[in-house]
């Protein structure tokens, strides 16, 4: 099958009890056993669940990976990942990555004995200048919020040749657009409530990995951790997954005909897409995705008000977090990057005129004009 088709066929009906066209919601938190050596599939829901698995399950056919676990949320996800390593270990980040995957590696690293260090450029980063003490490399591509793109086989082959694990966000891009298994990557985390639940109502995460030992790993920290994903959760889930490619697929049409408005807009003085920085960049996600996303920032200029601008906003609403339906913009220096130092914030580029936005499925000219209407008020 196709991968549109996957998405919705996933799970066949036939396989579901009484071939029922979507999986039940089992809310049970214990099943009975047949005798002390006749265990059974299910014991008890924190350690495995049917609703979780039949999720897991079908997220595993999309992503093209062996084992899938889904977490209670995106942090939750990239908290197991983060947790197979000891202390001493080294991490490298990208400098511009979300704001809570930063606070967790600045504030709870140290209680576990592990260190980080921000690398400005993926791309220009050498074999000679990592460290005997890093293991992993952690990546989000595009980034957080200045969609830089990381050349990933570039990565994936400097790491493996130093025995470092590589780590990757796809949040952003899904594995819809991006396989980042197929280009060598160990671990893969998402933010499930973004664009795989695709309707801002439910928090999830997930982790996938084709490694049999580090798939064990990470099912014994979840376990351990009790931070495995909710029976009704995971169904709403497998409902929201379902309709990914028309959702992605409309929110990136919008997307584009967005940063052609914004990119002639005398309001905008920059915009960031996925492969806007340089021609590198551009290269490397054209080889690499079949699809930018939905998600764009963009500065707006001196002679315009952006708290003004904002507030005059109709269609567009002010809140954090993105993937769902709905058209949002928010500002990453007071909301989702408020936990960077204002002097890493400035080298980063997340500057008090940055705006990030998630460009939802409304129609492309409702929200073109919403944001014409809004520059003319703001402007000074």
């Amino acid at each position: 099958m196709k991968l549109d088709t996957l998405i919705v066929k996933g799970i066949n009906a036939k396989d579901n009890p009484y071939q029922s066209v979507v999986p039940p919601i089992f809310l049970a938190t214990s099943f009975v056993q047949n005798g002390l050596d006749d265990f059974q599939k299910y014991g008890y829901s924190r350690g495995a669940n049917p609703t979780r698995n039949a999720f897991e399950e079908l997220f595993a056919k999309i992503e093209g990976s062996r084992y899938c676990l889904a977490t209670a949320s995106g942090m939750a996800a990239t908290t197991l990942a983060f947790s197979l390593f000891k202390t001493g270990d080294k991490i490298l980040l990208n400098n511009n990555t979300y704001g809570g995957t930063y606070r967790y590696a600045d504030t709870i690293f140290k209680n576990q004995g592990l260190k980080y260090e921000l690398v400005d450029d993926f791309n220009t980063l050498n074999e000679d200048e990592i460290s005997s003490d890093v293991k992993a490399i952690f990546i989000e591509t595009p980034s957080n919020p200045l969609l830089r793109v990381t050349d990933i086989k570039r990565i994936v082959n400097i790491a493996h040749k130093k025995g470092i694990m590589v780590i990757a966000d796809n949040t952003f891009l899904t594995p819809y657009y991006q396989h980042l298994l197929e280009l060598g990557v160990d671990v893969v985390v998402y933010s499930a409530t973004k664009y795989i639940g695709g309707h801002a109502d439910v928090i999830a995460g997930i982790v996938t990995t084709n490694s049999d030992e580090l798939a064990a790993k990470l099912d014994l920290l979840r376990n351990s951790f009790g931070s495995m994903l909710s029976p009704a959760d995971s169904y709403y889930l497998i409902k929201g997954l379902k309709t990914l490619s028309v959702r992605f697929d409309r929110q990136t049409q919008n997307t584009h005909k967005i940063i052609e408005f914004l990119s002639k807009e005398e309001a905008v003085s920059a915009v960031h897409y996925a492969g806007s920085y340089s021609k590198f960049e551009k290269e490397a996600q054209e080889g690499q995705a079949t699809g930018i996303g939905a998600l764009i920032s963009f500065e707006i200029d001196p002679k315009y008000d952006c708290n003004k601008f904002v507030k005059s906003l109709r269609i567009f609403d002010l809140a954090v977090s993105l993937g769902g339906v709905e058209s949002l913009v928010c500002h990453p220096a007071s909301m989702t990057h408020d936990s960077y130092p204002k002097e890493l914030q400035e080298k980063i580029g997340i500057k008090e005129n940055l705006l990030r936005m998630a460009v939802g499925v409304e129609n492309s000219d409702d929200l073109m004009a919403d944001l014409k209407q809004a520059f003319t008020k703001a402007k000074i």
